[in-house]
């Protein structure tokens, strides 16, 4: 069994979208004006955008890519700073890894 799909409910789809898409190689499927938004990856996941005014998720909520190596990891989290995102380096904890509070309002582990 395989997970196939997941809808994230955003306060801006267009901003998170972007996030998917210069960070973790997400192509946009289809748009419905700022409301709605279907990313997909080279593996088939589909990735639903909808856009909510106010969005509270625990803060254990996260959703995660994994990495072929550590190298990409630290790339990953080298081009978020740059970009201004507040991110700590990665560290080894169950894996080398980091999170990244992203548009939206929700976490982002990336990990190997």
């Amino acid at each position: 069994m395989k997970l196939n799909h997941m809808n994230l409910a955003v306060t801006d789809v267009n901003e998170t979208r972007a996030f998917f898409e210069n960070y973790f190689n997400l192509q946009t499927k289809s748009m419905h004006k700022d409301s709605f938004a279907i990313l997909v990856d080279e593996d088939r996941l589909l990735l639903a955008l909808m856009k909510n005014k106010e969005v509270s998720y625990p803060n254990s909520f996260h959703i995660g890519f994994e990495q072929e190596s550590e190298e990409q990891v630290n790339e990953i989290n080298r081009k978020l700073q740059e970009d201004g995102f507040n991110v700590k380096p990665p560290k080894r904890t169950h894996r080398w890894t980091f999170y990244v509070k992203a548009p939206g309002g929700f976490y982002v582990e990336v990990f190997h």
